[in-house]
């Protein structure tokens, strides 16, 4: 049984579109949190890639019945970073433990919310993303930033 994400915020837990970053950064994490946030924010993108997900992700399986797996934002998230940053899993596995902003775009509280990432987890989970899921994800998103870029040529 694997959901897409979780609706019910935890107590502690900071909305996702209301994640503040520091502007002032250089660093490559905060840039692509913001753009996860982005993705977050918008209902078509975040619905067009749980669609692609749940179509890839074990089809086979009956998605009512099981375990709770990982939420797809959580591996799709957990993913997005891996790529972008071109980092191991022992990294991956530090940031997501251990990230403060990360692991509020992973829609944990800061202060109550001790849930911890184990490697194998990160691994299994991140590998149902394939290449083929990838590049659709990466048409969508695609998409998305020419809509949005046309949006601010348009409207300065």
């Amino acid at each position: 049984m694997r959901v897409s994400i979780n609706p019910e915020m935890q107590l502690g837990e900071v909305d996702i579109s209301k994640i503040s970053f520091d502007p002032k950064s250089r660093d490559d994490i905060p840039k692509i949190l913001q753009g996860l946030q982005y993705v977050y924010i918008n209902l078509d993108i975040r619905e067009g890639l749980f669609k692609i997900m749940e179509e890839k992700i074990s089809p086979d399986k009956n998605k009512k019945n099981g375990r709770p797996g990982l939420e797809l934002w959580r591996i799709f998230v957990l993913a997005i970073i891996r790529v972008n940053l071109n980092c191991d899993y022992d990294r991956l596995h530090e940031l997501a433990n251990n990230h403060s902003i990360l692991r509020q775009i992973l829609g944990h509280s800061s202060v109550f919310d001790k849930h911890y990432y184990e490697l194998q987890t990160i691994k299994d989970n991140v590998n149902l993303l394939t290449s083929e899921i990838l590049d659709k994800i990466n048409q969508v998103i695609v998409k998305a930033g020419h809509a949005l870029l046309k949006k601010k040529t348009i409207h300065p």
